[in-house]
């Protein structure tokens, strides 16, 4: 079944509006920045072929994300960096990212639906739904959209260090990843804090200019 807007409902009947769903991406890879979105949908301007992010290919995703961004009522998308992840432990530097693209909307929301168990410091009300982005509609589209800006700046950073695949990878701990890790040491953009890059190995390189 895909994500539906029954929460959204729920909560819209209650008196609180508008309703923004947020999710972020990039907890697992040992590169690149952590991405949020919030989304406000229209309830009358649902979008078509919205799902989990991790269910749709990178060309449904991508056509997920126009539709989005063309229907909403607001989209916020927002970064935390590789050295707030590593001062803050990722499970912080995620809820802080949330929190930016909430600030990120043009409109306030009124109740804020987040991906997850934990909410992020919020200056309205919000619920956290575990599997949030397989069940609430307005989190999925704050999935696709964050999922869709991470790997726009993972392609970005790719072309500035073209050895670790992070076009294909985004970041992620893959094969030919590590083993750029062994022979080129890591980038400025890699993080230091996640195993196996808390292991001594080669200082990391200088930053390419973005």
């Amino acid at each position: 079944m895909p994500p539906h807007f029954l929460t959204e409902t729920r909560v819209l009947r209650g008196g609180a509006r508008p309703i923004a769903g947020v999710d972020e991406v990039g907890r697992g890879p040992l590169a690149g920045p952590v991405a949020a979105a919030a989304v406000i949908l229209d309830p009358d301007r649902l979008p078509d072929g919205v799902d989990d992010s991790k269910a749709l290919s990178a060309k449904a995703r991508d056509a997920a994300f126009e539709r989005i961004v063309s229907s909403a009522l607001a989209v916020g998308v927002a970064f935390a960096s590789v050295e707030e992840i590593d001062r803050l432990n990722i499970r912080r530097a995620a809820l802080l990212a949330m929190a930016r693209a909430v600030a990120a909307l043009h409109i306030a929301p009124g109740f804020v639906l987040v991906d997850g168990r934990d909410l992020p410091e919020l200056a309205c009300p919000g619920e956290a739904i575990v599997k949030g982005d397989a069940l609430s509609l307005s989190i999925a589209a704050a999935s696709i959209v964050a999922k869709v800006a991470r790997d726009r700046q993972m392609r970005r950073l790719a072309r500035l260090y073209p050895h670790y695949g992070f076009e294909t990878n985004a970041g992620y701990g893959t094969r030919e990843h590590l083993a750029a890790l062994e022979a080129h040491g890591p980038t400025p953009f890699h993080r230091m804090s996640f195993a196996p890059l808390r292991e001594p190995r080669a200082p990391r390189r200088e930053a390419a200019p973005l």
